[in-house]
């Protein structure tokens, strides 16, 4: 799992996922992350590297 920043532009990512959530309710905010959960997992396809990113997200920052 990687823990470094691997992410480009990371500020535009989180203004769109903030953009994406725009006008929903609670309900459908939680239903589009669960949707984008899925499909970035889809991504990465490896479920030792998704089981520790479940693990490290549970823990919370270090």
């Amino acid at each position: 799992m990687k823990t470094a920043l691997n992410l480009q532009d990371a500020d535009s990512f989180y203004e769109q996922l903030l953009d994406a959530h725009q006008g929903l309710s609670p309900e459908e905010s939680e239903l589009l992350n669960a949707r984008l959960i899925l499909l970035l997992a889809n991504q990465v396809g490896d479920a030792e590297v998704l089981k520790q990113c479940i693990e490290a997200a549970r823990q919370g920052p270090k």
